[in-house]
């Protein structure tokens, strides 16, 4: 079962999946050659990337952060700033400083291949690092699979290494765990780190949202990428600032609007964001946050981290039973589940029972079912920043909904996210982040 700090963790843009996995599987790689005392022989590494990787690897940042992860750097630690000067640096002097200090030839468009119509069986997000020594004998292979919200897992792995011990597996089963208790509650007993700790790495997730709304709104231009998308949270911002009417009853969606485009022009760009739970869908939470933290009363640290709990409780559920990478069910699996995650969270902080916030979980999902992965030209961009924002909304009217019921409804969570887990299973490949199909087609074909 994964950790709450499995869908929420620090990275960098563009792709949870497709930059912040592949960036860790790189790290693990040449760690694994340190590890070994082997990394002074190696004097080539190959990396393979196929599936969703293979496919939309230049415009969802792979190849560079491939490079970032073989010079030994994380996801979470790395300064966005400099990513592009040291990849930049590596390409013009064919030259990489493996693990930051074993330094070796490298073409990063010889030595990392992508396979753009081949498919690993295990899942579409795989990816085979080699390296050699200087008379071509294999000193080290691994394949990885990056599984969704930066999550990656090797061929030997079952499960990720910060899994935690939840007492459920179904929705059904977190409503009978979390009688006489809320689900956040439940999903803290499960984890494995002290009340204390799980407390603190939550309140610095929200520091990172935070920090990354500020800067989205602050920054302007035009996002890299080559489809010239003008960057609009920061001439948004001025105007709610100048001309805002806090009388008007959609008031608080504009910030809502505001806040996930900001997060998303943010990711797009490159920039630090949390995975929530992937970086395609990093706008929908921190959006629901800053509408509790702007005009809920009462909102403080403990509501932060009832809501990131509650949040995870569901996440997990989605996770498990389904899944939350694009490239396996397409974005229902990434907005969809945020958006699910949100409405719960809010429902929570609003204060709903257990059944309120399922409820709130399941609307979130059912009303994202079938919705299609086409991000126009491999980059997370368009549609992806606008989805957030009206996933965003999405997941206050839940909310509200379910919290103004009693929480019994017709269709379960559970079902919802089967629902979503066949659904996913009959999409077309063209429809789970190719590139290859729906807006991305409809685009290219008129550009033609």
């Amino acid at each position: 079962m994964s950790s709450v700090f499995d869908l929420f963790t620090v990275g960098i843009g563009p792709s949870s999946s497709h930059t912040v996995g592949p960036m860790k599987a790189a790290f693990r790689f040449v760690s694994r050659l340190v590890d070994q005392g082997v990394i002074e022989r190696v004097t080539t590494v190959h990396v393979d990337l196929y599936g969703s990787l293979g496919a939309t690897g230049h415009g969802h940042g792979t190849v560079p952060a491939v490079v970032l992860g073989l010079a030994g750097e994380q996801p979470h630690l790395v300064d966005p700033d400099l990513c592009g000067p040291l990849v930049a640096g590596v390409r013009s002097s064919g030259r990489l400083a493996l693990a930051g200090k074993h330094d070796i030839a490298f073409d990063v468009d010889a030595d990392v291949v992508l396979h753009r119509h081949e498919r690993l069986e295990r899942h579409s997000n795989g990816m085979v690092l080699t390296a050699l020594d200087d008379d071509g004998v294999q000193l080290e292979r691994r394949t990885s699979f990056s599984v969704g919200g930066g999550v990656v897992l090797d061929d030997d792995e079952a499960v990720a290494p910060d899994a935690a011990d939840h007492r459920f597996t179904t929705a059904a089963e977190l409503l009978e765990v979390a009688r006489g208790r809320s689900i956040a509650e439940v999903m803290l007993a499960g984890e494995r780190l002290p009340e204390h700790e799980v407390r603190a790495r939550l309140l610095h997730v929200w520091s990172v949202m935070r920090a990354c709304v500020d800067r989205g709104t602050s920054a302007e231009g035009v996002l890299p990428g080559g489809l010239r998308v003008r960057r609009r949270a920061a001439a948004l911002r001025r105007r709610l600032e100048s001309e805002g009417d806090p009388t008007d009853p959609l008031h608080a969606m504009e910030w809502v609007t505001l806040c996930a485009l900001a997060v998303n022009e943010e990711n797009a760009a490159g920039g630090r964001v949390v995975t929530a739970p992937t970086n395609g869908a990093a706008g929908i939470v921190p959006a629901v946050l800053h509408y509790a933290a702007r005009f809920l009363p009462g909102f403080d640290d403990d509501a932060v981290v009832r809501f990131l709990l509650t949040a995870g409780a569901i996440g997990v559920l989605l996770k498990r039973n389904a899944s939350i990478s694009g490239a396996e069910v397409g974005c229902q699996g990434e907005v969809g589940s945020a958006c699910s995650m949100a409405a719960a969270g809010l429902a929570a902080v609003l204060g709903g029972t257990p059944e309120q916030v399922e409820n709130a979980a399941e609307i979130g999902i059912e009303h994202h079912l079938g919705l299609t992965c086409d991000p126009i030209g491999g980059l997370v961009q368009i549609p992806c920043i606008e989805r957030n924002a009206v996933a965003a909304i999405t997941a206050i009217t839940a909310a509200r909904m379910a919290v103004r019921g009693d929480g019994e409804h017709h269709v379960s969570l559970d079902a919802a996210i089967a629902t979503m887990r066949a659904t996913g299973a009959d999409m077309r490949e063209e429809y789970k982040e190719t590139a290859r199909g729906g807006l991305a087609l409809a685009l290219s074909v008129v550009e033609c």
